[in-house]
């Protein structure tokens, strides 16, 4: 079968090659699905640069998602069927003709949404939903702040904080990206390159602050806005795409720490304050059950409409620098998704 390989970390167009590699075999809670298409993931650019330590090594098969046909399953799989259409979480592996997954990690597509569209929905609407309804609870009139807001986790994150009824500031990069907000019902669309979002929230709010953020970028995004929490109000972070694609070795690794700021039990003691942080891999690998009441919780909302991924690109596999360059640009919105 053909893989989309990583090969040398760097400039996309030139890190990957598409090679003949063995076709893998389901272990018995696994299933083999045959792919479509599979989607793209921030992680996957960190794991291009060489900065994303879960990443296999080189030579190396990336790939959170696929969504595709089961063509085996595993002896222990009972609620799954060789025929079945199906989306996945992968551990690695489904940038390929042919993945394996857990079977736990494996849904039905639902019947109102395209295979293309069923690759935003394992790892980016798996993480909003864990983050939104499993790590936090939102209520009617919450404030919630969400960076990246026009990605693919940002999209489904503010479609889960409409159905509850909340406040949503969303951040964003450009005006296109401003736009795409407000039709998603986004309250405050800010655009953090042309206004600092911390000093706009604060002369929104003053001391009332927000009572939920979910951080993607980490670093100084995550100190400034943990900040801007009420009393009682919750940080989610889930990314640190501050850190994607500069050099520096270590001396950049240690930068980013120190720019997450300095916090003491202590502190959020007195404030009644929670930090969470959410790595979708442990979840996978330590709570497979966990993430699919999360897949299955995702596929309730998308057949009743709530849910609707919202695709940014699609190419062929031949294009993947392309993909990637598109996706690391941070110039992209929704999802990226690539077809065989």
């Amino acid at each position: 079968m053909k893989a989309v390989a990583l090969v040398k970390y760097g400039n996309a167009e030139e890190a990957f090659e598409i090679r003949e590699v063995s076709k893998p075999l389901p272990a018995d809670h696994e299933v083999l699905i045959r792919v479509q298409c599979f989607g793209l993931n921030y992680a996957d650019v960190m794991a291009r640069y060489g900065q994303y330590q879960d990443a296999p090594p080189l030579p190396a098969v990336l790939g959170y998602e696929v969504a595709g046909t089961i063509e085996e399953i595993g002896k222990d799989v009972s609620d799954l069927a060789v025929g079945n259409k199906v989306m996945a979480f992968t551990r690695f592996g489904g940038y390929a003709e042919y993945a394996v997954a857990d079977a736990r990690g494996t849904v039905e597509i639902p019947g109102n949404i395209t295979m293309i569209e069923a690759t935003a929905l394992p790892t980016q609407y798996g993480t909003a939903y864990y983050c939104a309804y499993e790590m936090v609870n939102l209520f009617k009139d919450d404030h919630v702040l969400i960076h990246a807001a026009a990605g693919g986790v940002g999209t489904a994150l503010i479609q889960l904080a409409k159905k509850k009824g909340c406040v949503i500031y969303g951040t964003a990069g450009s005006d296109e990206k401003l736009d795409y907000l407000r039709g998603l019902g986004v309250d405050y669309p800010i655009n953090y390159r042309s206004v600092d979002f911390y000093n706009e929230i604060k002369n929104l709010r003053g001391k009332e602050g927000v009572d939920v953020v979910f951080d993607a970028v980490g670093g100084t995004n995550y100190k400034k806005s943990r900040k801007l929490l009420a009393h009682g109000g919750r940080i989610v972070s889930f990314g640190v795409s501050e850190r994607s694609g500069k050099k520096g070795g270590i001396l950049a690794d240690l930068k980013l720490v120190l720019n997450f700021g300095f916090l003491h039990p202590i502190m959020l003691l007195m404030k009644s304050q929670g930090t969470i942080g959410v790595n979708m891999l442990r979840i996978g690998d330590h709570q497979p059950d966990t993430l699919k009441r999360c897949l299955m919780g995702v596929v309730e909302l998308v057949n009743e409409g709530t849910l609707k991924p919202h695709i940014g690109g699609t190419f062929s596999a031949e294009q993947i620098g392309a993909a990637h360059d598109l996706l690391g640009s941070r110039n992209s919105i929704g999802k990226i998704a690539i077809e065989w």
